[in-house]
């Protein structure tokens, strides 16, 4: 391929066309400073992540010792629970106040935990453990 000197000046000519650089500094306490800067932007307080889980809905899923899957919709606003199991059936659980961890209850059923373990019982049955699987 053979380039003429007119297509040569022209490719110049084009680049030359646009946005000129920011002179922005590339290394050095600025550059460090731009990045840090970015990241606080970017990262979320305690008290927002906590304000965030109590004013929407949850949804964790279990897996139970006796096989049985849980689907759990944690609706914070509300202050209630609505716990699936494997076979589709859904009931509705309304918060208690425990000492720490979650508790909820309604009419024979109750899931009672801490961090990713949890207790359910239904009615008629006698509890499992189950573990959060994400």
């Amino acid at each position: 391929m053979r380039l003429t000197t007119a297509s040569v000046l022209l490719v110049v000519a084009l680049g030359a066309c646009g946005p000129k650089p920011a002179d922005a500094p590339t290394d050095g306490d600025s550059v460090r400073e731009r990045a840090q800067e970015a990241q606080t932007a970017r990262r979320r307080t305690g008290a927002e992540l906590q304000d965030r889980a109590m004013n929407r809905v949850i949804r964790t899923v279990y897996l139970c010792n006796n096989s049985e899957r849980l689907s759990v919709d944690f609706d914070n606003p509300r202050q209630m629970a609505t716990v699936r199991n494997s076979s589709g059936e859904a009931v509705d659980l309304f918060q208690e106040h425990g000492a720490d961890g979650i508790w909820y209850r309604a009419s024979g059923y109750e899931l009672r935990g801490k961090g990713v373990m949890a207790t359910w019982t239904a009615d008629g049955r006698p509890p499992t453990d189950c573990r959060a699987v994400d």
